[in-house]
């Protein structure tokens, strides 16, 4: 984040950045679409829950496990191999993210802590905590210089103490950060990309954005692809005031696909189709 420079609050100061006014315009505009729709008022509920399956099929999809819908809809075991637990992590986390909502603003190291326990569903050491030089990092996907471990704990304290202050950052670029960030840094031993993509969500609901959480930027980020993810990325780590913008516009992206795609859910629901 060095295009924040020591502005007293650097999250919005990306707001400012050339194109990221029109990107956060742009998503309002993609998620009151899907708010203002008739079905919203009457089976919130039903989207809400679509929106959820679809959007841990989207972030599965980019950690490696790329499974049809139907199929992460029909299976109730997950504990196969590393696909199968790939996607059941993915559909935890989905379901955790709506309980800690109320902690985020207030701590959210504990909260991320909390969802990499869950994506990891075991009792190994390494798991619930950030890691520890020397610790080896499973993330294959994302192919980036791995901070050390001193760096990352430093940069996700910085981090926290952004999200804890607040400010007038708009949503889309909070959760472009936060999501960048803890996938720059890699803070744990494996399921990064999961925690990242969840942290994302939490905070698009969070900030009043998508309360119901049905425009699932997981979905977007997905049908974008796992080359532009990483590409964008890029722009990310370079730091450059291209580079954030272009993250920040390509998460928005992810966000507007998200919401397109309850659209289509709605009115799939509207016609007694689904």
């Amino acid at each position: 984040m060095s295009t924040a420079g020591a502005t007293a609050d650097p999250l919005a100061a990306l707001g400012t950045l050339p194109g990221v006014a029109e990107s956060v315009e742009s998503v309002r505009k993609s998620v009151d679409r899907v708010y203002g729709h008739r079905i919203m008022r009457r089976r919130s509920n039903a989207i809400t829950s679509e929106a959820a399956l679809r959007g841990a099929r989207g972030s599965a999809a980019l950690a490696g496990a790329d499974w049809a819908l139907e199929e992460v809809r029909r299976r109730t075991d997950f504990s196969g191999d590393d696909e199968a637990r790939t996607v059941g992590a993915a559909l935890r986390l989905t379901a955790e993210a709506g309980q800690l909502l109320s902690i985020w603003r207030q701590s959210p190291l504990r909260v991320l802590a909390r969802l990499h326990l869950v994506a990891a569903a075991d009792k190994a050491d390494q798991v619930g905590r950030p890691r520890q030089e020397g610790e080896p990092v499973d993330e294959p996907l994302v192919g980036l210089p791995l901070p050390s471990a001193a760096e990352a704990h430093g940069r996700l304290e910085g981090l926290a103490e952004l999200i804890i202050a607040g400010g007038t950052a708009p949503a889309l670029v909070t959760a472009a950060v936060v999501h960048g960030e803890l996938l720059a840094l890699r803070p744990f031993t494996s399921h990064n990309g999961l925690v990242a993509r969840t942290a994302e969500r939490i905070v698009l609901i969070g900030s009043g954005l998508d309360p119901k959480s049905v425009c699932s930027a997981e979905v977007g980020h997905a049908e974008l692809g796992h080359e532009a993810y990483l590409e964008a990325l890029d722009g990310y780590v370079s730091g450059t005031p291209e580079g954030m913008a272009a993250w920040i516009a390509h998460c928005g992206r992810a966000v507007e696909l998200g919401a397109r795609e309850s659209m289509a859910v709605c009115e799939a629901l509207q016609r007694g189709a689904a």
